[in-house]
């Protein structure tokens, strides 16, 4: 049987990392991400918390997550480590899975 800890930080919502991804930089983003939001208290809101969560993506990759203007993917050189498609987020996959997992497991957590 599995026991959780409570979740009190933003960074807990990143336990356990999707077993799937888009690109090649979305993991490397997902734990800079993480590491950015570790000490972050949870929001009271889920509003709130997508607002953290945005703020975070776009200092850590650099644009807009909910700009549907931007291109489906972005090349982010901070997440870039060896590789020719490494660095590379995939934006489509942040807005419809990544972004509404997190919010999801911020909804079971202070359920």
């Amino acid at each position: 049987m599995e026991v959780r800890c409570a979740v009190r930080f933003i960074g807990d919502l990143f336990e356990p990392e999707p077993a799937r991804w888009g690109l090649r930089g979305d993991p490397r983003a997902w734990r800079a991400l993480k590491e950015k939001l570790t000490g972050t208290p949870l929001p009271a809101t889920v509003e709130e918390t997508k607002g953290v969560l945005l703020a975070a993506f776009k200092s850590v990759v650099g644009v807009e997550l909910l700009d549907t203007s931007a291109p489906e993917r972005v090349f982010c050189e901070a997440l870039a480590h060896a590789g020719m498609s490494t660095g590379w987020v995939h934006l489509v996959t942040w807005r419809e899975v990544l972004l509404p997992l997190l919010l999801e497991r911020w909804s079971q957590a202070v359920a």
